[in-house]
């Protein structure tokens, strides 16, 4: 499975960069999201729990993970490693690009699937990658996107 959000957001590459890799703040700036928090810092990653909302309508699917994060200032991205959660040994890379005033970002999500026999394979391609991972990969773009545009 892998799936790709891309947008530009209308501000500077580095301030885009920012408000990405600040995954603390995102509950306060990401409707979507239940809570972040971060379960272990080391000198160049860290452990962070996740957990958002997945849209249905009138009501929402609770969703949630655990991942190995790491950012790359000079190169402006950062890649998640999940470890615990349905998800466990998806790969997620940010990468943040374009010039100055026209911040280009994609967030590319790979995995896969879950070690469902028979299924995992369907599921992933047709319901976790496509419904789950995009709906609040979506989101979660164009929130970052409202907040660095605002900054």
């Amino acid at each position: 499975m892998r799936t790709v959000d891309r947008r530009v957001i209308a501000a500077a590459r580095d301030r885009v960069f920012a408000v990405a890799a600040d995954v603390e703040r995102w509950p306060a700036i990401l409707p979507h999201y239940r809570w972040v928090r971060i379960l272990q810092r080391h000198a160049d990653y860290q452990i962070v729990e996740m957990a958002a909302w997945r849209p249905f309508g009138p009501v929402g699917y609770p969703t949630w993970w655990v991942s190995e994060m790491r950012t790359d200032p000079a190169r402006r991205s950062i890649t998640y490693r999940h470890v615990r959660g349905i998800t466990r040994g998806m790969d997620v890379a940010w990468h943040v690009d374009g010039e100055d005033g026209a911040a280009e970002v994609s967030i590319v999500h790979a995995w896969d699937g879950p070690g469902w026999p028979l299924i995992g394979t369907i599921a992933a391609n047709w319901v976790i990658g496509p419904i789950f991972i995009h709906g609040i990969a979506s989101r979660t773009l164009a929130g970052v996107g409202r907040e660095a545009e605002r900054q």
